[in-house]
């Protein structure tokens, strides 16, 4: 289990620690109609005054569930900073390789658009097969990504479950989010090829006939 505490009489603690008079914390319980926030600085202005020091010079600190809960905040979203900054280069990343992947499709299959172009296939007809083709090629990718995420995370929990012995991070994944994820990827894909499958759909159906 992940609570390691141990808890034991006062008195107990201090015959076997041999520090009578020392305490490395106090937890205190708010009564019902009372602010934490209005204890805790109750609780400072007294230990101010048994200290004999001034404000701004403690050498105590006084926490609440509050302060516990920021500082949390403040770290998960130095984390989420981390995690989108990576996330933004990967999507660059690989927006500039779908784009490339699809300016080489058009150029090998320049013939092939020429032919489709003279049995009758309009810019339109040309310009939705790139532009899926784009937005399949994002979909693997995203499919690739959500399936290592998946990995890793449920890898990790193994690892604190069976060797560390802690069971307070459990991975949870919404099949929504997943879904999501990967209409995003297709997205992404078309926006990428879009360029590309333009170019696609323009060209002179004369002049891709004859390009070797």
């Amino acid at each position: 289990m992940h609570d390691m505490q141990i808890k034991i009489p006062l008195d107990t603690g201090r015959e076997i620690f041999d520090k009578p008079d020392e305490f490395s914390m106090i937890s205190v319980k708010a009564k019902k109609g009372f602010e934490p926030s209005d204890v805790a600085e109750d609780i400072k202005e007294k230990l101010r005054k048994h200290r004999h020091v001034k404000e701004g010079e403690e050498d105590f600190s006084v926490e609440t569930a509050a302060n516990a809960i920021a500082t949390f905040k403040s770290i998960l979203s130095m984390v989420q900073a981390v995690l989108i900054g990576i996330a933004a280069i990967s999507l660059v990343v690989g927006g500039v390789g779908i784009t490339t992947t699809m300016y080489t499709s058009v150029l090998e299959r320049t013939r092939q658009i020429g032919v489709m172009k003279s049995v009758g296939a309009r810019n339109n007809d040309i310009l939705m097969i790139f532009l899926v083709e784009a937005g399949l090629l994002g979909l693997v990718g995203g499919a690739i990504g959500v399936a290592i995420g998946l990995s890793l995370s449920k890898g990790l929990e193994f690892i604190l479950v069976n060797f560390f012995d802690f069971d307070l991070l459990k991975p949870y994944v919404s099949w929504w989010l997943v879904l999501g994820a990967l209409s995003f990827s297709f997205l992404v894909g078309c926006i990428s090829g879009f360029i590309p499958a333009r170019r696609a759909a323009k060209m002179n159906p004369v002049d891709a006939l004859r390009y070797r």
